[in-house]
């Protein structure tokens, strides 16, 4: 029976409208996968000369034992951000002889089939061939590889798990928070060694025959209690029902009101982004982008490379922006026909876009002030990349915004969703964020990167003070592009 359910899943998916239409952006994803896969083997197999030359005086299979406990933890996070949950059409088979068991295992088992969760083994393969392999032989390798499958089991079915627990997403990253800080501050006093402990556990299943088999109850017992939380929350005619997500504050933001009909329009995007799970859990994400300096700001290799630091310095300074831009319009598509009903001029519309992506590029560059720390050359990048941002990028989203027709369903799943995504989301990144690195590039060929700096902050300050006949340019193209937006936004896919 799992596998008919598989295989109407397949069906499903193969025969939905916008298969054939998502096929473009699928086959850039792939390509996208695949440069990831040669660059984790790549990395799997370079590891332990990394390793040794880092750390010298320690072994590098001890390292990684050391540190996989750890990974365990950061992998649980981001899958609890990323992984999307399993769905079913219920009402489809509650008239056939279906077991609830069988239904309620689909919902487990499906996210275990899907080949994204096991990109961890294209590095844990290659690290167990050159560097288990050398010090306990191929059995060894193989009880290494034995030892993590079933770590990358227990994430993908306890992330799930965490979600339907907590109604607030938030709730359970600030949980997951606490339990990486505990230990690594228990760690960083001395008082507790996860690292040392995960070092000896790991390494004696690597060395000894049959212990690995141990580490299998970890998946088995995410499975059970999967299974212990439907048997509990969920009645055999609505388990596969979403539980109720706490309602946002539906409180109207008076401190709009001031600004007329554009605050009013504001506060209900604002709402929007705040009642659904798909814009709320990218809310959270994009804030934790926001540490996305510290990997570059902190290693030298990246310290003279202009093209580099101002790809950082314009994500950074418009986190908000960037994330949630290239959905501006179509996140509307849901309710696009009533809103093109309503008594709300063009211009009002756009100019509540603008204001409200502005707002969100001035917060990313306020929340990025700490990165000034490192001196006055990351200062002189953010300024540039916050103005370019914001009298560049804002106006090169809402011109965009209306080529892209497809609807944004806000109900289906979370981050990492591309359903409303098509070639158009990433032909826009072109003008965004490729020509002013490969502008700086060129001029940093002849020492000169300043002089690029101040081009950009020249053209983000005329797009600013010109915002007005830009805002007529978007205005004009939204005007010509309404009715194929309506037409596109009624299709469901």
């Amino acid at each position: 029976m799992l596998t008919i359910l598989f295989k109407h899943y397949w069906l499903e998916n193969k025969r939905s409208p916008g298969f054939y239409r998502n096929l473009a952006v699928t086959i850039f994803m792939g390509l996208i996968a695949l440069y990831f896969v040669a660059l984790f083997v790549l990395l799997g197999f370079m590891l332990p000369g990394i390793l040794t030359e880092a750390v010298p005086d320690s072994s590098p299979v001890d390292l990684f034992h050391g540190g996989l406990l750890y990974t365990v933890i950061a992998l649980l996070f981001f899958r609890y951000l990323m992984q999307p949950l399993s769905r079913i059409n219920l009402q489809a088979y509650q008239v056939l002889p279906i077991k609830r068991r069988t239904l309620v295992n689909y919902l487990l088992l499906k996210p275990l089939l899907n080949p994204a969760n096991y990109l961890t083994l294209c590095f844990v393969i290659p690290f167990a061939i050159s560097g288990i392999y050398p010090v306990h032989g191929v059995a060894g390798a193989f009880r290494f590889i034995l030892s993590v499958l079933p770590l990358i089991l227990f994430n993908t079915l306890l992330a799930p798990l965490m979600k339907r627990q907590f109604n607030n997403l938030l709730t359970g990253m600030v949980i997951l928070l606490v339990v990486a800080a505990v230990p690594a501050l228990l760690e960083y006093f001395g008082i507790l060694s996860l690292f040392s402990a995960s070092r000896q556990l790991f390494g004696m299943m690597t060395s000894t025959s049959l212990l690995w088999m141990t580490a299998w109850l970890l998946p088995l017992c995410a499975f059970l209690l999967n299974r212990l939380f439907f048997a509990r929350n969920y009645y055999p005619e609505t388990f596969e029902k979403k539980k109720t997500w706490r309602q946002a504050d539906t409180k109207r933001f008076t401190f709009m009101e001031r600004f007329g009909k554009i605050g009013e329009l504001i506060s209900l995007e604002i709402k929007l982004v705040m009642r659904h799970k798909r814009t709320r859990s990218t809310l959270y994400t994009a804030l934790l982008f926001l540490l996305y300096g510290l990997i570059f700001y902190t290693n030298p290799v990246y310290k003279e490379s202009p093209g580099w630091l101002l790809f950082v310095a314009i994500f950074l300074t418009g986190t908000g922006m960037l994330i949630f831009g290239q959905w501006i319009i179509n996140w509307d598509g849901s309710h696009f026909d009533f809103l093109m009903t309503r008594n709300i001029k063009t211009n009002t519309y756009i100019r509540a876009n603008y204001f409200l992506l502005l707002a969100l590029c001035i917060l990313s560059f306020i929340a990025t002030t700490p990165y000034f720390l490192f001196g006055t050359k990351i200062i002189t990048i953010h300024v540039a990349a916050f103005l370019y941002n914001a009298g560049v990028n804002i106006h090169i989203y809402l011109y965009s915004a209306s080529f892209n027709t497809k609807r944004l369903e806000l109900s289906k799943g979370s981050s990492m969703n591309m359903q409303g995504v098509s070639y158009k989301n990433f032909i826009v990144m072109i003008p965004l964020l490729l020509v002013p690195i490969l502008l700086v590039s060129l001029f940093s060929l002849f020492s000169a990167s300043h002089i690029a700096l101040v081009i950009l902050s020249v053209l983000g300050l005329a797009g600013i003070l010109f915002r007005e006949p830009l805002l007529k340019i978007s205005e004009k193209q939204f005007l010509n592009r309404k009715y194929a937006l309506c037409t596109g936004y009624r299709n469901k896919e």
